[in-house]
């Protein structure tokens, strides 16, 4: 996290592992879309849950720095994912996809199954909020 960026642990609580219970930010608020595991021509290079995971973060990786910040700025992602069980036994490959995106940043997480997402293709969706400093432009 930055210096306008404090995540919260209660003295206490077990220690979260891949997120953070939560983040207390100050600067300006990015709010994105949810991204999914398509490219900037809106195509699916893969039908792979781990290939669109990875391009659904680099997506919201790009939206960020068009934005002026980097990805310690993120401050919130809420994963929908369309199969649980999938997600579950994958965990290993999506830590690996996660930080070749995301390093070893771990912002406040929430995780949904959901039973369809708009885009039939899309085996999940990342919606993100990123706090960035008030002089990053």
């Amino acid at each position: 996290m930055t210096e306008a960026h404090k995540v919260l642990h209660p003295r206490g609580w077990k220690e979260a592992k891949g997120f953070a219970n939560g983040v207390v930010a100050e600067g300006r608020v990015v709010f994105l879309a949810g991204q999914i595991g398509w490219n900037a021509q809106q195509k699916f290079e893969s039908s792979d849950f781990i290939a669109q995971a990875h391009q659904a973060l680099a997506n919201i990786a790009t939206l960020v720095e068009e934005a002026g910040g980097k990805i310690e700025h993120i401050t919130r992602l809420t994963w929908f994912v369309t199969d649980k069980k999938e997600y579950l036994a994958r965990q290993r490959e999506l830590g690996e996809a996660y930080r070749a995106v995301m390093g070893r940043h771990f912002p406040a997480m929430t995780l949904v199954q959901v039973a369809a997402l708009v885009e039939d293709e899309a085996k999940l969706e990342i919606e993100a909020t990123a706090v960035l400093p008030a002089t990053a432009r």
